[in-house]
């Protein structure tokens, strides 16, 4: 709380009050067995959500950039390193080696700076996550072959058994804990089991690697990226693991590397001091020659170095693994091959880099915010998002929570509505009680992604007109519902409530059905029907889909006919360039058939759709649910009404190079067209 107020991380108060209650402070506590075994899962924990907080499609879309950075900030540093540890320290070769890959790893300590602000798609941020993965794997890498030198007895035999034993676990890791994880989450839905098979896939990839002559936290870092793409970052999975990590493991860690520090011998003469000087400065030199150089090369510009060189700057989880593994390796002469002056000295960088890098990256994102404020002040203002689900359904409640959470905008903090419409005709204590449950369960499952819901309960005359009606009370954007199952042969497709609401508003409403959990889908693919560029709601769910897709980190595939495919390149290019996307025509609309070849079983197809009397509407709609239910009942679906009210959007024009801007005619067809019904 008192660094808090100081702007320092909160990871040097935990080292310091470890530093204050163990054997070389007031000695409150022995670091015994407990702190070793629970520091080690900390140290697992801490590189497990590094990876995991990667997004890998914007390192994808980077990967160059990313790469040259990342080699830059890992080869400078190894270079400075090795140089000013032989020369003004006087280490030997292989201490001076590990020492520098100590400063070639940094931790993303200021990403939540980044989270704040709501900047993590910048081109600067996603370049650095890209080289921090770069050169975390190389450091890990050197600090494992070093590991391994004093577990064995080193020569040829040694290094070919280790590329053949790291390159075959790496395969295992990157191949099988994906498809293991994506069965497990399909099959089993209970909250514990899922955390619990988590933490048990991290130990598994730390423990192999241990097996195999590696460390440990290179397993859990590989665990962690393998992973990410079935844990969304907003979702009640990684709100636990997070929290659990940040209540329990992580600190526990830190603590007991503070109980191990005597701070005391900074102050006593010798070399501690001027060995912590030398670590400071070369680290932080070093990060920022890398980032000056990379700047340099892709002309960008000066604050985002700032940011890269803020965000690459903070030295924590890699370089205490590397000094505590380094700490206890005891070579032939009997010394340590880090000594208690790296020790110390490595705790005095931590700190200062990790001051430097919080001061740099807040000073480097409220520029950037203020740039985005001024051009959202110069453009138009964003809508406040709400998301209204109808809870009536135990059963699919889950997944329309869930589905609401992957398409909401993150930055906005409230925005979803759960509703209990109880018919005034047929109410009864059981109907409010269950009503009751399934507001609270949904209340539970948004909670623990720390989402809050507002909870509606209301008597109306039917379910379509209480939904309606709390559409118009609370201002309600979007509106999620389940698709319905049939009740008997004459029963329709969407069902009379589905039917009655699109009638009685112009909202965008979702019509899911899921047949797997959200998180566990693998491709999105959306057919989209002529002139669906024209509908006032065109840009909204274009948006949310796309940020469907980045949340989920899978591909979103488009199926149009040519002109309707050029609007949405257009659009996805200029406001979703970081979604990973797809195009392909679409020429006959009303064959649905034509589709079974593109939707796997892991799929999700969305099909959008449109009310009677809009610009996009087609009579083959009317064929729509007998298509879907024939060829895509094994699919998981989601049939979309978007806003269609006011007046047509204005949208990116194209125009060719005679003059004749195709988007303005058709603008004008719009408007005309509305006026027409209007008046009718």
């Amino acid at each position: 709380m008192i660094l808090g107020r100081l702007h320092i991380p909160h990871i040097i108060g935990m080292i310091l009050a470890g530093v204050l209650i163990g054997e070389h402070g007031f000695h409150i506590l022995d670091r015994d067995s407990s702190f070793e075994l629970f520091g080690k899962v900390g140290l697992y924990y801490i590189m497990f959500l590094a990876g995991l907080e990667m997004d890998m499609e914007d390192f994808k879309k980077n990967r160059t950039k990313g790469i040259v950075f990342g080699l830059f900030t890992f080869v400078i540093p190894m270079a400075l390193g090795v140089w000013s540890s032989m020369s003004f320290l006087g280490y030997g070769f292989t201490t001076a080696v590990l020492l520098a890959s100590m400063y070639a790893s940094h931790t993303l300590i200021a990403y939540p700076i980044i989270s704040r602000y709501g900047l993590s798609r910048l081109r600067c941020v996603n370049i650095t996550i890209g080289g921090t993965a770069v050169t975390v794997t190389l450091a890990l890498i050197i600090l494992a072959v070093i590991g391994g030198m004093y577990k064995g007895t080193i020569d040829s035999m040694f290094w070919v058994l280790l590329v053949v034993k790291v390159a075959f676990l790496g395969f295992l890791i990157i191949f099988f804990f994906p498809r293991i994880g994506r069965w497990f989450f399909r099959k089993y839905d209970d909250s514990v089991m899922q955390f619990v098979f988590v933490l048990a896939m991290v130990f598994l990839g730390g423990g192999l690697m241990e097996f195999v002559g590696m460390e440990g936290i290179l397993g859990a870092f590989l665990a962690g990226l393998v992973l990410n793409r079935l844990i969304p970052h907003v979702s009640p999975l990684m709100n636990r693991l997070e929290f659990v990590g940040n209540a329990l493991f992580i600190p526990y860690f830190l603590i007991g590397v503070g109980m191990i520090i005597d701070i005391r011998s900074l102050f006593m003469g010798g070399e501690a001091l001027k060995v912590a000087l030398v670590m400071t400065i070369v680290a932080t030199f070093s990060k920022w020659l890398a980032a000056w150089l990379t700047q340099k090369i892709y002309h960008m510009q000066p604050n985002e170095r700032s940011m890269m060189f803020g965000l690459s700057n903070a030295q924590a989880a890699a370089t205490l693994a590397a000094v505590l593994i380094g700490h206890e390796i005891i070579m032939e002469n009997g010394q340590r091959l880090l000594n208690d002056d790296v020790l110390n000295g490595t705790v005095v960088m931590i700190l200062f880099t990790c001051i430097i890098s919080s001061l740099v990256t807040e000073r480097a994102a409220r520029r950037f915010a203020i740039n985005e404020s001024v051009q959202e002040e110069e453009g138009e203002k964003k809508l406040q998002e709400q998301i209204l689900i109808p809870v009536a359904n135990p059963e699919t409640i889950e997944d329309l929570i869930n589905l609401a959470l992957v398409i909401k905008d993150a930055k906005q903090k409230n925005g979803l509505i759960a509703l209990n419409v109880i018919n005034d005709n047929n109410s009864s204590e059981n109907k409010e009680l269950q009503g009751k449950r399934n507001l609270e369960k949904a209340a539970m499952i948004a909670a623990a992604a720390d989402v809050p819901v507002t909870m509606v309960s209301r008597y109306d005359l039917n379910i379509a007109s209480g939904i309606i009606h709390t559409i118009k009370e609370y201002e309600a954007t979007d509106v999620v519902i389940g698709l319905h199952r049939k009740a008997n042969i004459v029963d329709s497709f969407f069902g009379n409530l589905a039917e009655n609401l699109l009638k009685g508003t112009h909202r965008e409403v979702m019509i899911a059905k899921f047949l797997m959990p959200v998180n566990t889908l693998r491709r999105i693919n959306i057919a989209v029907p002529p002139k669906a560029e024209y509908e006032t709601g065109f840009q909204k769910w274009v948006e949310h889909f796309c940020r469907m897709g980045s949340m989920l980190g899978c591909r979103v595939h488009f199926f149009a006919n040519e002109h309707t495919l050029m609007r949405l390149q257009q659009l996805v290019k200029k406001r979703h360039s970081s979604t990973p996307t797809e195009f392909s025509i679409l020429e006959e609309w009303d064959d649905l058939l034509l589709l079974t070849g593109q939707v796997n079983y892991d799929h999700l197809l969305v099909v959008i759709s449109a009310r009677r009397g809009s610009i996009s509407y087609d009579p083959s709609f009317e064929r729509l649910p007998g298509q879907l239910g024939k060829y895509f009942a094994n699919n998981s679906l989601i049939i979309l009404y978007p806003d269609q009210f006011g007046e047509p959007q204005e949208i990116v024009s194209f125009s060719d190079p005679r003059g004749y801007n195709e988007s303005q005619h058709y603008d004008k067809v719009g408007k005309w067209f509305y006026k027409w019904l209007k008046k009718s």
